[in-house]
């Protein structure tokens, strides 16, 4: 299992971001390549090699052409243009992206306007952004999805992130840090403060975090394979750098894996119970874990199925999203959860009836359990026109397994 892990010790900002995954082997060209299908203009992009402390790195740096300064770890301060969230949609949606890479940009985008949406008492759509509605910080979180898209890991963890101290400026006035989207979009993630008494992690730099990381650890193991630096544009106490790690875990150990994730639940009585397959499959299609339901008895004896969602933390605001517009709840709730699994792996087997996926587990490193993919085995039936216990039956056969 290829392993992505972000060492946030001085904080993360999305210049600090993109200059550590280049220097991590996304190609510099790619990137600017895959950036030029957004159609925007006015800048241009800056990536060298660069020294903070001793320490050596990439440097990424959007200049600005139109407005003639550069882009800094700060993101604030600077007379940026104004835009909404559905500005930045249409900028993103109309390019030539990939589907993954525009879903995965929006989705910054969004926490950003949630957070900045609560903080000033707006809706979504009246939220003009100023910071992060300008050309630099598109480039940063576009950036972000495009090189996380190349390098395809596995798994992103991330270590407790550094927010710094202080104060800082901002296009609504001087706040202490972290700035109040930072810490909105930050909620429920480890942190800790006051390292320095500058702004070390910027809303952009929170956001990439909150849409790509699976788990939040100062715990972690894997067999790192290389290690590399983006480097931030200020001097402090401490190296102004993110440091990442690439690398492996064996999916197959043996020992089970602990992860934190996420439990979105409401309470629904007055829902079309056939509506309910309806909203599970969206939420599957929408990445949950799982998706379950629990027959329930709420005030005055009314009976009602308690809808409950598994998913990873950056999940939660699609999650609430669905079960709030697609079901009659009024509200929902969501606490973390402490997850215990079987390291698990998928192979291919090949039958009378084609290609069925397998799903195997293990404990102590033996192969503990194993399950035929229901979909593969359905299709096999339908295609050769067989009983689908058949399709098992072959499968067991092959495998050696007596079900019985």
């Amino acid at each position: 299992m290829k392993i992505l892990y972000y060492d946030c010790f001085a904080g993360i900002s999305g210049d600090m971001h993109l200059g550590a995954l280049i220097d991590l082997g996304v190609p510099a060209q790619y990137l600017k390549d895959e950036l030029k299908k957004l159609n925007l203009e006015g800048y241009e992009l800056i990536i060298e090699s660069g020294l903070k402390m001793g320490i050596s790195g990439t440097k990424v740096t959007v200049n600005l052409t139109h407005h003639h300064h550069h882009h800094h770890a700060s993101h604030h301060g600077h007379h940026h243009e104004h835009r909404n969230l559905d500005a930045i949609r249409t900028i993103i949606n109309s390019s030539t992206l990939s589907d993954a890479v525009k879903k995965n940009s929006l989705l910054q985008f969004e926490y950003i306007a949630r957070a900045e949406a609560k903080i000033h008492a707006k809706s979504i759509d009246q939220v003009h952004f100023h910071e992060v509605g300008a050309i630099d910080s598109i480039i940063d979180m576009v950036g972000a999805a495009i090189c996380i898209d190349y390098l395809k890991p596995e798994r992103i963890l991330a270590s407790t992130v550094e927010l710094g101290g202080g104060f800082v400026h901002c296009a609504h006035g001087t706040f202490p840090v972290p700035a109040p989207a930072t810490a909105e979009i930050l909620s429920g993630v480890p942190v800790r403060t006051g390292t320095v008494l500058k702004e070390t992690t910027t809303p952009t730099g929170a956001a990439i975090l909150k849409t790509f990381v699976d788990e939040f650890t100062d715990q972690h193991s894997f067999t790192p394979e290389k290690t590399a630096y983006g480097i931030g544009q200020r001097d402090m106490e401490i190296p102004n750098v993110l440091r990442v790690f690439w690398g492996t875990a064996d999916s197959t150990a043996g020992t089970t894996e602990h992860v934190t994730a996420l439990l979105v639940e409401c309470n629904i009585d007055d829902m079309n119970p056939e509506h309910y397959d309806f909203v599970m499959e969206k939420l599957f299609d929408a990445g949950a874990h799982d998706v379950f339901m629990i027959p329930i008895i709420m005030k005055k004896s009314r009976p009602a199925i308690q809808l409950k969602v598994l998913c990873s933390n950056h999940q939660k605001a699609t999650m609430e999203a669905i079960l709030l517009t697609e079901t009659t709840t009024l509200g929902t709730r969501s606490y973390p959860v402490a997850k215990s699994m079987l390291q698990r792996k998928t192979r291919n087997l090949e039958t009378p009836y084609g290609t069925i996926r397998i799903k195997e587990s293990y404990f102590n490193k033996e192969n503990h359990k194993f399950k035929a993919e229901y979909d593969d085995c359905a299709q096999a039936a339908r295609t050769h026109k067989v009983r689908l216990q058949e399709v098992y039956d072959s499968v067991y056969r092959l495998l050696n397994y007596d079900p019985k």
